[in-house]
C-alpha cells in the first residue's frame, strides 16, 4: 500500500528569506518537532504580487512523517486546528503512472502516428513499455535542418512550404516556446513533467506555477527525446507524408505515403497540426466526421520588458528572486466582444509563421537567456459562426486563409507584417515609424492603419477593451506600444468526432490532442495523448 503523504498549501515567504528557511516553517505550521520530519518536497512555487509593496513568494509542498497516517487523525490543538484550515492541509496519495504490457501475440500490424508533436513523448514511451512499436510518419525534416531554412526565411524573406516556422520536426514549438500552465488536474501531469525534465527541460518546471520551457532550451530538449525513442526500437520516418487513406468495412486498413508506399495498420493516429490543412481536407473527403469548432483571431503587443517589470512588481522588479513579470488580462463588454490577453510571453520575440505562399501569419518565441527587451502577449477576439457565410466543416480554414492572404497583399509581397501603434490605432491614425518602444519582429513591420485591415469585429473590441486594460495595468495602452496582425491559429477550429474510446466514426482512426478539438494547449494535449493510447493498449491485454 502507497505512502500517503501531507499536503500544506499557502506556504508564503518574502522576497529576502532564504528557502532553507522553508523547513523550518513547515514544522511551525504542523506544531512538530525536526525528528518527525523525514522529508518534504516542493510541489507548486509561485508570486504573489497583488501587494506590490509586500510581493510574496507562495508555496505548496508535499511532506512526509514518521506518523502521517495517525497526523491528522489525532485530536490536535487549536493551534494545529487553525493551521489546517489556512494552509488546507489534507493527505496526498502519491501517483504512480502504471503502464499495462500489450499481449504480442494479439499484434499482427504496427500501429502508425501520423506527425509528431511535443505530447508524443509520453505516448511513445507508454507504448514501447507496453512493447507496441509504432511508425510514426513525420512529414517534414528534422530540427537541425529546419533552424537554417527559417534563418533564410527570416533573412530572405524566400518561403519554402515545406520548411518553416509551423512545419518540420516538432512543428512550430521549436520557434515558439512550451507553456506548461493548466487547470487540468490529472496525476498523469508528473509523468510528463519528469520526462520533459529527464530531457532536460528546466527542473522548474515540476513546481513552478507557471512552467515554461524556452525555444533555444527547447531544441535540445526534441533532440534528446528523438534519441531516447529511437534507443526504444520506435522506427521515424522524416520527409515522409501521408497523402491518403483507404477504408473497408469502416475500418482503416491502409495508409498511402507520399513515396508510393503503402502500410497496413490496425490503428492510425491522426494528431495533425492546425496548419496541416491540406491532410484536413483529404479527411474530410474520406468522410471522417468533423464540425466546427469556436476559435479567436488575434494581434499581438509589444511592449518594454522593463515596463511590464515595473507595473507588475513597482520598486522590487529587479530583485533576483523575480522571473520577468506576466499577466493575465480580460476585458469583458456588453456592446462588442471580450478581449483576452493569451500567451503572454515575458522577454519574447515575435516572429513571421507563414507556412503557405502569398498569406501571412505571425507567432512568438522566447529564449532561456531571458535577453529580448520586449514582453508581448496576443490581445485575442473570439469569432463566431456569423462572422462567415458557411457551416461547412472546413469553412473556417478558409477564413483564416483570408484574414492571411489580406495581410499579405497589403505591402509589396514581402512577408513584413502590418504594424500600428497604440496611440495611433485608437486614433484612426496611420503609424509612420517606431517610437520608444521597439519590435522584435523579424523581418520587418510595415506600418498602416490596421482599421484598414482588422475585421470590423475585432477592431471595435480592441478600441473599447484598451482603455479598459490599461486601468488594470496603468500604461498598458501605451501610445507607442505596438500592435502586430495576424494571428489566427490559436486553437483547433474543427472538431474530430470521437467515442469513449476515443476512435473517430471511422473504427481504429484515433483523433487525438488539441487540433483534433480536444485538449486545450501543451499538458492537456499530453494528458490526451495518453488517454488515447490507453484505449489502443487495451485491446491487445
Amino acid at each position: 500500500m502507497k505512502k500517503k503523504l501531507l499536503r500544506i498549501e499557502e506556504i508564503t515567504s518574502k522576497l529576502d528569506e532564504d528557502e532553507k528557511n522553508l523547513e523550518n516553517k513547515i514544522l511551525k505550521i504542523l506544531d512538530i518537532q525536526k525528528k518527525d520530519l523525514i522529508s518534504f518536497e516542493i510541489v507548486k512555487k509561485a508570486i504573489d504580487s497583488r501587494h506590490k509593496s509586500n510581493i510574496l513568494i507562495v508555496y505548496s509542498v508535499n511532506v512526509d512523517l514518521w506518523n502521517n497516517e495517525n497526523f491528522l487523525n489525532k485530536k490536535h490543538s487549536k493551534k494545529l486546528e487553525t493551521s489546517i484550515k489556512k494552509h488546507k492541509i489534507r493527505f496526498i496519495e502519491p501517483f504512480v503512472y502504471e503502464i499495462k504490457k500489450a499481449d504480442l501475440a494479439k499484434i499482427n500490424q504496427r500501429p502508425i502516428i501520423v506527425w509528431s508533436w511535443p505530447s508524443w513523448l509520453f505516448t511513445w514511451l507508454y507504448l514501447a513499455l507496453a512493447w507496441l512499436k509504432p511508425i510514426i510518419l513525420e512529414r517534414w525534416s528534422q530540427v537541425e535542418k529546419r533552424v537554417v531554412q527559417v534563418h533564410n526565411f527570416f533573412t530572405k524573406r524566400e518561403l519554402n512550404e515545406e520548411s518553416n516556422v509551423q512545419f518540420w520536426e516538432w512543428w512550430a514549438w521549436t520557434f515558439s516556446d512550451w507553456k506548461l500552465y493548466t487547470l487540468v488536474n490529472d496525476p498523469r501531469s508528473k509523468f510528463i513533467f519528469s520526462e520533459f525534465v529527464e530531457a532536460w527541460a528546466p527542473e522548474e518546471i515540476i513546481y513552478s506555477a507557471r512552467p515554461h520551457i524556452w525555444t533555444d532550451r527547447l531544441r535540445w530538449v526534441v533532440r534528446n527525446l528523438r534519441k531516447k525513442i529511437i534507443s526504444l526500437w520506435w522506427e521515424f520516418r522524416f520527409d515522409t507524408k501521408m497523402t491518403d487513406i483507404i477504408i473497408e468495412n469502416n475500418e482503416i486498413s491502409k495508409v498511402i505515403l507520399s513515396s508510393g508506399e503503402i502500410l497496413k495498420t490496425n490503428d492510425l493516429i491522426i494528431a495533425i497540426w492546425h496548419s496541416a490543412r491540406d491532410t484536413y481536407e483529404m479527411l474530410h473527403k474520406k468522410w471522417l466526421q468533423i464540425s466546427q469548432k469556436p476559435f479567436a483571431v488575434w494581434v499581438r503587443i509589444e511592449h518594454s520588458r522593463e515596463f511590464i517589470n515595473k507595473a507588475q512588481f513597482w520598486e522590487a522588479c529587479f530583485h533576483s528572486k523575480l522571473p520577468t513579470a506576466n499577466y493575465k488580462l480580460v476585458s469583458h463588454s456588453e456592446k462588442t466582444r471580450s478581449v483576452y490577453s493569451f500567451c503572454m510571453c515575458p522577454w519574447g520575440y515575435v516572429v513571421n509563421a507563414s507556412s503557405e505562399k502569398w498569406m501571412l501569419c505571425v507567432n512568438w518565441m522566447s529564449e532561456y537567456l531571458q535577453n529580448s527587451p520586449n514582453s508581448n502577449s496576443a490581445l485575442l477576439v473570439n469569432v463566431l459562426p456569423s462572422d462567415f457565410w458557411s457551416e461547412h466543416p472546413l469553412a473556417w480554414i478558409e477564413f483564416q486563409r483570408n484574414l492571411e492572404k489580406k495581410a499579405f497583399e497589403f505591402w509589396w509581397k514581402n512577408y513584413n507584417a502590418p504594424a500600428q501603434l497604440v496611440w495611433d490605432f485608437l486614433a484612426w491614425k496611420k503609424s509612420n515609424w517606431l517610437k520608444s518602444i521597439s519590435t522584435t519582429f523579424k523581418p520587418e513591420l510595415t506600418f498602416c492603419n490596421l482599421n484598414e485591415l482588422l475585421p470590423d469585429f475585432v477592431g471595435l473590441a480592441l478600441k473599447e477593451a484598451l482603455p479598459e486594460l490599461n486601468k488594470k495595468i496603468p500604461g498598458f495602452a501605451n501610445p507607442d506600444a505596438v500592435l502586430i496582425w495576424v494571428e489566427a491559429r490559436t486553437s483547433a477550429v474543427l472538431r474530430f468526432s470521437r467515442d469513449e474510446n476515443c476512435q473517430s466514426n471511422i473504427i481504429w482512426i484515433y483523433p487525438a490532442w488539441e487540433w483534433a478539438g480536444y485538449a486545450w494547449w501543451i499538458t492537456s494535449s499530453a494528458i490526451d495523448w495518453l488517454i488515447v493510447w490507453e484505449n489502443i493498449v487495451k485491446k491487445y491485454f
